[in-house]
């Protein structure tokens, strides 16, 4: 099923924390891959060495000070002159090499960043295709592309602020330490100290406030995006009900929502600013003040108050994105939990492992005492059996609800059946791989959805390797060579979202023609025709029966007189087969089927009437 929101505060902070970032670890460090690893080596020395730098400038910086003020020298003459230049160029060339080593780093590591993104990204649209027909039929998709989106968005943010910021932050709070200790005293690295715990401490409480308010706006967020994809995705219905106005006001309340809560989540962020700034400035105030009071005893000098001043304020850089660093890297978390909840979503339809790939001979389709429903309480098929001899044309029908296109999702092994197995070429479809069953098995569904691309990719799409010659042909056979030839753009024409600018005829027609580049031995026909009138259906008829010679046809239909001349049809009835035998000997029979074709034959006769 899709992500929901209905798990705890808790239970989200459990999965959100380090159990999220040691699954993320192994795209950071590749097993497979030496050359990332050494590029995180490099980075990571290039840190070190940015950060020694940064960490003598302020001695360069209190020795100049100290040389102007003539406290070192005792006197203001070209000696200390010369040592104070040379201090203020050192000072400099520190800055300067600093600014170099980290975009040295950033160059180290930047494919290491986008690598690991874009294995993820692969992982997760691989396991999304993975997954059942029934998590895609009942998956909200906006809400999915924008926990993808925003999963993905997150990992160059969490590597940059893990690696380039947390971990130099505390390697200079060490540092700081140890410096103020041998030139100040314990006094200034116990309130150095008390001042970045209660820091830490303010900041991860506001922050994890605000984490429940972004989380909030997150699921606001994706419901707002959901309503728009959904509404525009069917903007014909919308239309035809006249109900823009009600989809403009569902839309706006989400929306509207999702600005609530943006407006407190800024707030909240004017409040983290306020607390950070009161701290951080507590400390730098104390700490000047015991400098000048060191000074006025003559312990320090002018350059040491420089020096407290000036590490205080390379520390407090850090610290005053901290909020904003802890805020991203928890809601780094928090969309990466999103994703692999995404990922770990339990996969329905499963291969058993080391299943072969099914190789046919004599493709054959027999179902064998199956029984399936979409929900257990429910069932669709009861003990339903019955077989499709190779190279035969077998029509499926039946009252709506009779289980007619359940048999095409379970011959394609959409879904796997409570009870029994369903064959084709005598092998038990159950035990072979999906891939190697679906290349066997072409259909021409009812609604023929198509990639908004262009006409020859279309059809192209039936197969890999499919060529223009292929796709040419292709398009003949399914008489779709006259509309290409009044277009202007032919084959490179492109077809819309959905396929929406062509015809329903046109559509069937490229469907068709995808399914001859895919050229399979089984061809399934999932009511091919019953959207078309009746001009273009027995058009699209004409080409179905070429399609269809020489393979092993199915042909799930609701107007009986499209199957008519099926060499067997097998009438459904509450998912138990009724009746089963050619179309003379079901209407002798006199039962369903008669009754279904005698009552198709009145509605016919009506229309035909009407119409005069």
């Amino acid at each position: 099923m899709p992500p929901d929101s209905t798990q705890t505060a808790d239970d989200r902070r459990q999965i959100e924390s380090w159990p999220t970032i040691r699954r993320f670890l192994p795209y950071l460090w590749p097993k497979d891959d030496p050359g990332l690893r050494r590029r995180i080596v490099i980075a990571m020395a290039l840190v070190l060495a940015a950060k020694g730098v940064t960490l003598a400038l302020p001695f360069a910086y209190k020795g100049a000070v100290d040389q102007m003020s003539g406290v070192a020298s005792g006197s203001a003459g070209e000696q200390a002159l010369t040592v104070a230049a040379a201090l203020v160029a050192a000072y400099a060339l520190g800055r300067f090499t600093s600014v170099v080593f980290d975009n040295l780093r950033n160059i180290a590591f930047e494919r290491v960043g986008q690598l690991a993104t874009l294995h993820l990204a692969e992982d997760v649209f691989r396991r999304l295709h993975k997954l059942s027909l029934r998590f895609h039929l009942s998956r909200r998709t906006g809400e999915v592309t924008k926990i993808i989106e925003r999963g993905t968005k997150s990992i160059g943010m969490m590597l940059y602020f893990l690696l380039f910021n947390l971990a130099p932050t505390a390697i200079e709070l060490i540092a700081v330490g140890i410096i103020f200790y041998i030139n100040f005293g314990i006094e200034l690295v116990l309130a150095t100290a008390v001042t970045v715990v209660a820091y830490i401490s303010v900041t991860r409480w506001i922050t994890d406030w605000r984490s429940k308010l972004r989380r909030e706006m997150n699921d606001l967020d994706g419901r707002a995006l959901q309503r728009a994809v959904d509404s525009l995705l069917n903007f014909e219905t919308v239309k035809y009900f006249g109900a823009e106005h009600r989809e403009e006001e569902r839309y706006g309340a989400a929306a509207r929502a999702y600005a609530e809560a943006a407006v407190k989540s800024e707030n909240s962020l004017a409040l983290l600013n306020i607390a950070q700034s009161l701290i951080t400035n507590a400390l730098m105030g104390g700490a000047m003040a015991y400098t000048v009071w060191g000074w006025q005893q003559g312990k320090l000098t002018v350059g040491d108050l420089v020096l407290v001043n000036t590490f205080l304020l390379q520390l407090f850089r850090p610290l005053d994105v901290l909020g904003w660093v802890y805020r991203t890297i928890r809601q780094g978390l928090v969309d990466m939990a999103d994703m692999f909840r995404l990922i770990d979503t339990e996969i329905e339809v499963k291969d058993v492992p080391g299943a072969p790939a099914l190789v046919v001979q004599r493709p054959t389709v027999a179902f064998d005492n199956v029984t399936f429903g979409y929900e257990e309480e429910r069932t669709i098929l009861h003990g339903l059996s019955f077989e499709v001899p190779a190279g035969s044309n077998v029509a499926i029908v039946g009252p709506s609800g009779a289980g007619k296109s359940t048999i095409a999702r379970l011959l394609f092994r959409f879904y796997d059946p409570r009870e029994g197995r369903v064959l084709v070429g005598g092998e038990d479809i159950a035990q072979v791989s999906q891939s190697s069953l679906r290349s066997l098995i072409g259909i021409v569904p009812q609604d023929s959805v198509l990639f908004n691309d262009t006409l020859a990719y279309n059809i192209a799409y039936g197969a890999e390797d499919a060529d223009m010659a292929a796709v040419e042909r292709a398009a003949r056979d399914a008489a779709l060579m006259p509309l290409i030839e009044r277009l202007p753009d032919g084959f490179n024409t492109m077809v819309g979202e959905r396929g929406l600018k062509l015809s329903g005829g046109e559509k069937q027609r490229v469907a068709i023609a995808r399914t001859l580049v895919k050229n399979p031995p089984i061809l399934l026909l999932d009511e091919a025709t019953s959207a078309l009138d009746t001009r273009t259906e027995q058009e699209i008829l004409g080409t179905l029966k070429r399609v269809a010679r020489g393979r092993t046809t199915i042909a799930i239909a609701h107007r009986l007189s499209t199957i008519a001349d099926a060499d067997r049809i097998l009438v459904l009835d509450h998912g138990r087969l009724a009746e089963s035998g050619d179309h003379g000997s079901l209407l002798a029979h006199g039962g369903l089927y008669a009754e279904m074709w005698a009552r198709q034959l009145a509605e016919s006769d009506e229309e035909r009437a009407a119409a005069e």
